[in-house]
């Protein structure tokens, strides 16, 4: 809290004795809501008409760099070609275009989302969709160029039907964003139409910015740049001459309207003559995953048929329940239910519960490293300084088997011993050679009983 802060809470009648003091619990509750909110994955994501990408890949990776942009959708890039090569500064930039001297889409990836990408459709010179896993979120980014006023209608339409079935092939639960130039005004204000945009838009609407909120309708889905209020240099995405106006939007799902907390026009670039770029700030959710119970069946307790007075009490209430009948009935899925209902009250269920298995707790990536190194050594000798007897743990293929599993006191407690057995008071010095393969042995103690690191 700042000062100005502190006296306007003293002049509203505030308590100066609470000023500063941090909640009780504040941060054990606002680390349990994020712990219950799962990871998040921070993404700036763009789009911008560059006019041309030929002379301007560095320039363009620079800016993004530098304007911290992880995925940018580029428009017009007249490059005649579907490849994908590196622009500079770790980002790779994905392209579809038919004739060097117009039209052209490309998409721009930050060097470590590129390993995440999955598909690559390339639709026409207008049309190019990448999709991503992130976290384990599918990601999609649509790069669009829609024709321009002057064009014909038909080539309009077409347009419009690509992206339609580029839509319409995403699954529902898979996020969509659209970077796209799209040449449409759709105006200031959002009167009969706030469904789908914010009343923060650029001047009138015309019939292009018409078909971009229609297909905002079909799709469920909300055009970006209209939600954020700011002022009218930081929403014209296009300026030439004496003409400002809004043409690039970013579009998502409404239901994913949620996770962009900015979207903003990037000015004083000089990357593009004309355009300007429309950038904006999302945060992926990344649920946790929850374990899926698995339902183990309760099974009847048919064991304890072994013991007489279990088995005389069930004959018992068997009889009870046939009614008194020493023959069975014929209807044998009757009688069935009736043995089965019979056991499960006087034998009674399981709990269904898995049990733990005990007897591989043991059994780690250690100990089965040792027990390969204990098959190279079964069939060596062991040379020893003394001429003794060799005892039991002065076999090299035995300790190299036992030392992983007896170097902590918890292990010797789980075989009922609290102490390491008598014989492993002997320390081990190792002095394997690739020419003379053989183990020294020693008496000298070691200390705590810990044996060398092998």
């Amino acid at each position: 809290m700042t000062a100005i802060g502190a006296v306007d809470l003293q002049g509203a009648g505030g308590n100066w004795a609470t000023v500063g003091r941090r909640s009780r619990g504040g941060r054990r509750v606002r680390r349990q809501r994020e712990k219950r909110k799962g990871k998040s994955v921070g993404l700036r994501i763009g789009t911008l008409n560059v006019g041309t990408m030929t002379g301007k890949g560095r320039e363009l990776a620079d800016m993004m760099e530098r304007r911290k942009v992880d995925i940018l959708c580029v428009q017009e890039t007249r490059w005649k070609s579907s490849k994908a090569r590196s622009i500079g500064a770790g980002f790779k930039l994905f392209y579809y275009g038919m004739d060097s001297k117009r039209n052209g889409v490309g998409v721009v990836l930050k060097e470590e989302f590129v390993r995440n990408v999955l598909e690559v459709k390339r639709v026409s010179d207008r049309v190019m969709s990448l999709k991503l896993e992130i976290e384990g979120v599918m990601l999609n980014v649509v790069s669009g160029y829609a024709p321009q006023v002057g064009c014909e209608l038909e080539e309009k339409e077409r347009f419009w039907s690509e992206l339609d079935e580029v839509m319409e092939s995403i699954p529902m639960g898979e996020r969509v964003v659209i970077g796209a130039d799209l040449n449409g005004h759709v105006g200031e204000g959002n009167r009969g139409d706030e469904e789908v945009m914010g009343k923060f838009g650029v001047k009138e609407r015309n019939l292009e910015g018409q078909m971009v909120v229609d297909f905002a309708k079909r799709m469920d889905m909300g055009v970006v740049n209209t939600y954020f209020q700011k002022r009218e240099e930081h929403r014209v995405t296009y300026k030439s001459g004496g003409r400002r106006t809004q043409v690039d939007y970013i579009l998502c799902r409404r239901g994913n309207l949620k996770e962009i907390s900015e979207c903003k026009v990037v000015v004083g670039e000089s990357v593009a003559r004309q355009h300007r770029m429309v950038v904006c700030r999302m945060t992926l959710m990344v649920c946790k995953t929850k374990r899926s119970k698995i339902e183990i069946e309760k099974k009847t307790k048919w064991w304890k048929l072994k013991k007489e007075e279990c088995c005389e009490e069930f004959r018992q209430k068997l009889r009870q329940a046939l009614g008194g009948q020493v023959v069975l009935p014929d209807d044998w899925e009757t009688t069935a239910e009736v043995v089965r209902e019979t056991g499960r009250k006087v034998l009674g269920v399981s709990s269904g519960s898995r049990k733990e298995d005990k007897e591989t707790w043991w059994w780690n990536e250690e100990v089965q490293d040792s027990i390969q190194r204990k098959s190279c050594f079964r069939l060596l000798p062991v040379r020893g300084h003394h001429s003794g007897p060799i005892g039991p743990h002065n076999n090299l293929a035995q300790v190299l088997c036992r030392m992983p599993f007896l170097t902590q006191p918890s292990h010797f407690s789980r075989l009922g011993t609290g102490t390491a057995p008598s014989g492993w008071g002997l320390g081990i010095g190792w002095a394997l050679n690739p020419g003379l393969l053989h183990a020294q042995t020693y008496t000298s103690p070691i200390p705590d009983a810990v044996p060398p690191p092998l």
